[in-house]
């Protein structure tokens, strides 16, 4: 297996440096991540060894990385050992995480993490899914959630106490039959929406879409949109529209039932309707601001087309929406 020197690393990280750790020659890595240089794997396993302490920290792997703000990882969360977030797969889009959009089983398992040693942590990848192994654990199976191209494997250095890497293997795999992946939503669920290029929170305080350029972002099918894969965050600019429009029968109430990360304005036909703010510890120390059909408003269609926009903003964790009608007769979605 390559050792720590073997491998060219392109750093992005406050704090890097090679030195003996429990034993053995490791990479010290805190508050970033390390790309290895001269690797490209569209299927592939990435394993190594990682020493971590108990305190609050997110230490893991990256692979199928295109740069240091798209890639697919999995980090462990060792002051959680044991509970249902002790791990966490999600994909980062235009340097944006998505484990407030990507929570409970699979993207999350409670596993027992030991500190203090080394833990040896596998990553098969192979078209949509991967198997992850923790220590002796047995593996988990996840669905991955960026298109499955071609990229670098790395590390996801902790951001406070820092995590020491080491035993490095890097191999080719057949990507074997391909894994079938479920398509399409459920009934009622908004299953597109247009995205706009982000804006300033402020600029939602009154709806103005004008000039605004717009990407259509097809739903996952459990209906969320990963708003991230359309923009990053620059410049204060921390908003994006997501616009659907709703063709009914006839005029009416329906109910909506949606869910967003991290804060949100409902617009229908222009008019505000609704605001909340969902943001990480909004409600107490322990809120997450994991996304979820929290919220419903009645909508006060039209006879006819009907244009739903709700201005979703981004802190950290997670940029989405995701929106339904529990009852959907009389209503079509406009393409």
């Amino acid at each position: 297996m390559p050792s720590t020197t073997e491998l060219l690393w392109r750093f992005e990280a406050e704090e890097h440096r090679v030195e003996e750790h429990l034993g053995r020659e490791s990479l010290y890595l805190r508050g970033g991540t390390a790309l290895a240089e001269g690797v490209l794997l569209e299927h592939g396993v990435f394993a190594f060894d990682m020493a971590f302490s108990m305190g609050r920290d997110f230490p893991g792997g990256i692979f199928r990385a295109v740069d240091h703000a798209n890639y697919e990882t999995f980090f462990v969360r060792p002051h959680q050992s044991g509970n249902p977030d002790a791990t966490q797969y999600t994909p980062v889009f235009n340097d944006i995480m998505g484990w407030q959009l990507y929570h409970g089983e699979p993207f999350q398992v409670p596993l027992e993490l030991p500190c203090d040693e080394w833990v040896r942590i596998r990553i098969a990848f192979a078209g949509a899914q991967a198997e992850i192994t923790v220590a002796d654990h047995p593996p988990i199976v996840v669905p991955l959630k960026r298109d499955a191209v071609a990229g670098t494997v790395g590390l996801l250095g902790g951001s406070f106490a820092g995590t020491h890497y080491s035993n490095f293997s890097v191999d080719e795999i057949d990507p074997g039959p391909a894994v079938s992946v479920s398509a399409g939503v459920g009934p009622g669920v908004i299953g597109a929406w247009d995205v706009s290029d982000p804006v300033p929170g402020s600029a939602t305080e009154a709806l103005d879409v004008a000039g605004r350029s717009w990407t259509r972002l097809e739903a996952e099918p459990s209906g969320l949109v990963n708003l991230a894969r359309a923009s990053g965050i620059a410049d204060g600019r921390d908003t994006a529209f997501a616009r659907a429009v709703i063709r009914a029968a006839a005029a009416g109430a329906k109910k909506l039932e949606f869910g967003f990360s991290d804060r949100v304005r409902v617009y229908l036909n222009g008019r505000l309707l609704f605001g909340a703010d969902d943001s990480y510890r909004t409600r107490d120390y322990r809120f997450l601001g994991s996304i979820g059909w929290w919220d419903a408003l009645w909508l006060p269609l039209e006879e006819g087309p009907n244009e739903l926009v709700l201005a979703v903003s981004e802190d950290f964790g997670g940029w989405g929406v995701q929106a339904r009608f529990p009852d959907p007769a009389g209503l079509t979605f406009v393409d």
